[in-house]
């Protein structure tokens, strides 16, 4: 039986390097061989035992690759293609998909019985490195490939497109959360690689004053390459009378918080114009609070809408036209190569943000 290398979760604190055997191919399947792939945050929220998976599954939900083997029932595609699919590869059968809502295929209510109260399992599209083996491998199998695999236009690299399958599907997809519209003020707390890709999304969109808030000064000077007119260092000031002062008391149109903490979701908050927006990214790994002076007693008109990024074909199309056309050039976000042999190391370099790491190029062959 043929094998391959991939990065597999063993416990909290242990993902590994293991052989497994390549992934049988179905009929609407696609085996893809990666050429690069990446770690994101939600890994580390994952290695660190926050978000739980599966002991043994592979990690990783950003493939960029060449078609090595395609199922029967798969036609449009050829192998030896070079292709990506979303981190969210939905099939589109689902009631949620067919009810506009695509990146929520397979998300479903949970019920406590001990207490009573109901939750969301958003599991949904997400399925890489989540519910089937992800792309931190030599091969990723995509399944529903008819619907997820978006070829790569002639003369990108992997390094452009790289950020597609996620980050930027998210980070694009918080700025349209936002409500922006032309002439808007936004500001956009945390420039981590979704945050920045959030900058360049309000600026795409046509905010007029863009604010990017971090406490790290190198991540503030990309913010301002990716589109932001003022920058905030959490550490040198206060962010909310900051905010309130460069708007003349009115507070932001949109604020997009990208880093899941409680603490930045309430500046995101308090930061709104009454009638305003916040649009949520962060993965939170512990209860919200919504404090009551920033929320008016819930007579705000305030707005709060949370995403997961969207998935499948025509998602991926548009976001690599958007680099094709040179709106956008992503690849400085690209700040660290490693081999997939090296992957624990990686993983210590992105998970310690170190050495000014944004994403790391990973490359398996």
């Amino acid at each position: 039986m043929p094998m391959m290398k991939a990065a597999a979760f063993i416990e909290p604190g242990r993902i590994e390097l293991v052989e497994k055997p390549i992934p049988a191919v179905g009929p609407n399947d696609a085996l893809i061989r990666i050429t690069t792939t990446t770690i994101c945050g939600t890994d580390v929220h994952i290695l660190k035992g926050e978000y739980p998976v599966a002991k043994g599954l592979t990690i990783g939900h950003e493939p960029v690759g060449i078609i090595e083997k395609l199922g029967s029932a798969v036609v449009g595609y050829q192998e030896g293609q070079r292709v990506i699919a979303g981190a969210i590869c939905p099939n589109f059968n689902s009631y949620a998909a067919m009810d506009g809502n695509p990146s929520q295929d397979g998300s479903y209510l949970i019920h406590s019985g001990q207490c009573g109260c109901h939750g969301y399992k958003a599991t949904a599209g997400w399925r890489f490195g989540n519910m089937i083996d992800g792309t931190q491998a030599e091969y990723v199998l995509v399944p529903d490939a008819q619907a997820n695999l978006a070829p790569i236009p002639d003369g990108l690299s992997d390094e452009q497109v790289l950020m597609c399958p996620d980050i930027m599907s998210t980070g694009f997809k918080g700025a349209e959360n936002a409500n922006i519209k032309i002439g808007d003020t936004v500001v956009i707390f945390a420039q981590g690689p979704i945050g920045l890709c959030a900058t360049a999304g309000a600026r795409l969109l046509g905010a007029s004053t863009i604010i990017a808030v971090d406490g790290n000064d190198e991540r503030l000077a990309v913010a301002r390459k990716m589109g932001a007119d003022l920058t905030l260092n959490f550490r040198n000031c206060d962010v909310v009378d900051e905010v309130m002062k460069i708007t003349k008391g009115r507070g932001v149109d949109s604020s997009i918080e990208a880093l899941g903490t409680q603490q930045t979701f309430t500046s995101a908050l308090r930061v709104l114009k009454p009638g305003g927006t916040l649009s949520s990214l962060g993965v939170y790994s512990s209860d919200l609070t919504i404090p009551l002076s920033a929320f008016a007693a819930g007579l705000g008109d305030h707005k709060i809408n949370t995403a997961l990024c969207p998935g499948g074909k025509e998602r991926m199309r548009r976001l690599m036209s958007i680099i094709e056309s040179e709106r956008i050039d992503l690849g400085p976000l690209v700040t660290h190569h490693y081999k997939l042999d090296d992957i624990s190391a990686a993983y210590d370099l992105f998970a310690n943000q170190r050495d000014g790491v944004l994403k790391i190029a990973i490359k398996p062959h």
